[in-house]
């Protein structure tokens, strides 16, 4: 019997001491778990782009806005259109707050859109935040013979893309299916960088989901040379610097045909999207997202994006957060039909 009540004493004053370890840990401020650490910050494209050049940008200052001031290593992770990442960052990564990344702004919307690769809940990531509210444009080369949106709907343009889950495959295949449309689409470009190198070649004479910003900051030269001409843009509403260059959605003829493109082109308002996995302490992800905020109100991140052609017009994370879960909502026939459009 004594032995018995002994026993039960050392359990018990085993879990006490287990408990009395464990609560500084679980009562950590994120300036004391943060202090001393590295945060990973995973990017899904290749370097070069816009994805990569955001987010190198974003790691230069976004230390010093999160308590304890981590460091911030950018590394790069390739991959289906931005689904790998995605995935990793879902079912991999340490749910710590020490992993972060920026994956394309349709992979949030993938599972919707009955995506087979897709292995993540939307709804269920911590979303940090956005660089920009986006448009995308749509491009011919000047060799191509395609000028305007009514000669894409008349002949042929062959145009490049990363894999089938990406804008630049998805965007000219729903375009094709409902406004008449002739793009040819050629996946396996790893990401923009490589598609904009393809049309220089040759191997393609247009790409159909090209961030306005990206094209501004990266190719300003292009535009000034004509060496592209801008078809038709993609969005919720028309970017101030193209007032007469169409809009996607203004070309649609039914509801149903607005209601996909509508939900297409949602992501756009999400245009560089940065997430934490599920099961981040709540603590850590509310400072990552304020971090996030105050960083792209910061001069000299300001001043570097300027210099390097970025447009900065912050989305908080709880806007996303918002945002998905009011997409999640669309109702199941346009889901569908979306879904169709894509495969």
């Amino acid at each position: 019997m004594i032995r018995a009540i002994r026993g039960k004493g050392l359990m018990a004053l085993a879990a006490l001491s287990a408990a009395c370890l464990a609560a500084p840990a679980f009562a950590q401020s994120p300036a004391d778990f943060y202090r001393g650490k590295s945060i990973d910050l995973y990017i899904w494209s290749s370097a070069g782009g816009a994805y990569d050049t955001y987010s190198r940008t974003l790691a230069r200052h976004m230390s010093k806005y999160i308590p304890g001031n981590p460091a911030i290593t950018p590394r790069t992770m390739e991959g289906a259109g931005g689904v790998r990442l995605a995935n990793f960052l879902y079912n991999v990564a340490p749910r710590d707050g020490l992993a972060f990344g920026t994956i394309s702004r349709g992979n949030a919307f993938d599972p919707l859109l009955a995506s087979k690769v897709a292995q993540f809940d939307s709804t269920k990531f911590n979303w940090i935040g956005s660089t920009n509210n986006e448009i995308s444009v749509c491009v011919s080369w000047h060799t191509s013979g395609v000028i305007t949106f009514a000669d894409a709907q008349r002949r042929e343009l062959v145009v490049g893309a990363s894999g089938p889950t990406a804008d630049s495959y998805q965007f000219p295949k729903v375009i094709n299916a409902v406004l008449g449309t002739k793009f040819r689409i050629v996946p396996g470009y790893p990401g923009g960088n490589e598609i904009d190198l393809a049309m220089e070649r040759g191997e393609v004479q247009g790409r159909c989901s090209w961030s306005w910003t990206s094209l501004k900051g990266l190719h300003q030269a292009w535009l000034n040379a004509r060496k592209v001409n801008i078809l038709y843009q993609m969005g919720l509403s028309k970017h101030p610097d193209l007032p007469d260059i169409p809009l996607a959605i203004d070309l649609a003829g039914t509801d149903e045909a607005r209601g996909v493109l509508k939900l297409v082109f949602a992501r756009q308002v999400m245009a560089w999207p940065y997430v934490v996995p599920p099961g981040v302490p709540a603590d850590r992800v509310a400072a990552l997202r304020k971090a996030f905020v105050d960083t792209l109100r910061d001069g000299d991140f300001v001043a570097d994006a300027t210099k390097q052609g970025l447009e900065i017009m912050p989305v908080s994370g709880e806007d996303i957060q918002k945002l998905v879960g009011e997409v999640y909502a669309t109702p199941e026939a346009i889901t569908r039909k979306v879904a169709e459009l894509i495969q």
